[in-house]
């Protein structure tokens, strides 16, 4: 295992998650202590040093291929020269986050749930990210104010609002919190009567495991029901360290569910997404969701086109257990939106079904 040579900091204790945020990677020379870093990534990452935030935790460096700047790891963390390609009808919020602010961090795009943008910060900031505007670009924010500004306007918005039933603490990546911060975030949220469900979004079991730990794993459990939204994206992220992070979060009855970005060169194809799929049903992690690759700015290289996803889709339907097989989304301003062809079809002669084979059967006398 390689430790950071960074001479300025007190040597990295692997298993401490503070201490791997502080000895996180984010020059060229750190870069080269972990892989051979390439004339194209050393351009890109000078090139982006002005245009986008990049930090690796050395955890998540430790996976990459030294050698092959192919890597899925390399490619998901280390800067490339696309993201500053200008590509047709990108945007810096595809997902209509500013068109649904109410409140500085409140998000209300959906009746009865709502987004909490708690902060901009990551430990690893992935190069495919939606939010590349605000938790990458080093003048772009959501936020309308400054992050430190006080809590209660949005606190009372939730309050004001009996509608709404779900909380989801997203960013950034709320888990670069200490614990006391979350607690005093979560316990906030648990005096309003109507919110029924907390969820957590973060990467921080893929890029830094060690950050589960069991006294953050004991106060969220005061706090049920709570879930917890992470983000494989190839099975070479599903490791013993990651596997042991999400098992914690089990055994305190914290449920996983899993959302993959379907990526160029990463994960779009076929045997790749299977042994993903069937790795997180292993370590009991549900795969939720696979996100379509948004359109936005520096982001466009690594998406595939729909036909890619379909496909992707209609070999893994049948061909593997039910709840391994995640809902394909497209994520836009009107809100998510189912990209699965449908299976049953009508015509003049009634209903008719086709399984994942092709075959074709009329249903009509199976339905009411």
């Amino acid at each position: 295992m390689k430790m950071s040579k960074n001479a300025t900091l007190k040597p990295l204790v692997w298993s401490d998650w503070r201490s791997q945020l502080q000895h996180r990677i984010t020059t060229v020379e750190q870069l080269r202590e972990w892989i051979n870093v390439t004339e194209r990534e050393e351009k890109a990452i000078k090139a982006c040093t002005d245009k986008y935030r990049w930090s690796i935790t050395p955890y998540y460096a430790s996976l990459m291929d030294e050698h092959d700047e192919t890597c899925p790891i390399r490619q998901q963390a280390v800067p490339s020269l696309l993201e500053l390609e200008h590509s047709p009808g990108t945007s810096v919020d595809p997902v209509g986050d500013r068109a649904y602010r109410q409140t500085n961090r409140v998000v209300h795009k959906y009746p009865d749930r709502v987004l909490l943008l708690v902060t901009h910060l990551c430990a690893t900031y992935c190069r495919f990210c939606t939010r590349k505007y605000h938790t990458m670009d080093l003048d772009g924010t959501y936020f309308e104010r400054d992050e430190a500004t006080s809590w209660e306007e949005d606190y009372d918005y939730i309050a004001s609002h009996p509608a709404i039933r779900d909380v989801l603490l997203s960013g950034g990546d709320p888990l670069i919190y200490s614990d006391s911060k979350l607690d005093q975030i979560i316990s906030r949220l648990r005096q309003i009567p109507h919110v029924e469900i907390i969820r957590l979004g973060s990467r921080f079991p893929v890029v830094l495991p060690q950050r589960i730990t069991p006294e953050l794993c004991t106060m969220l459990e005061q706090y049920h029901p709570l879930w917890f939204n992470t983000h494989f994206n190839h099975p070479k992220e599903i490791t013993p360290e990651a596997a042991q992070a999400c098992d914690r979060l089990l055994r305190h009855g914290i449920v996983v569910q899993n959302q993959t970005v379907l990526l160029k060169g990463i994960n779009d194809d076929l045997p790749t997404m299977r042994e993903l799929l069937t790795g997180l049903l292993r370590i009991r992690v549900r795969p939720y969701y696979l996100y379509h690759c948004d359109n936005a700015v520096g982001v466009s290289h690594f998406a595939t086109s729909l036909e890619k996803g379909r496909e992707i889709m209609k070999g893994l339907l049948g061909y593997t257990t039910g709840f391994a097989v995640p809902q394909y989304v497209l994520t836009t301003p009107l809100g998510k939106i189912p990209l699965w062809e449908e299976n049953i079809h009508r015509n003049d002669e009634g209903y008719w079904v086709e399984n994942y084979k092709g075959e074709t059967m009329n249903v009509d006398t199976l339905l009411i």
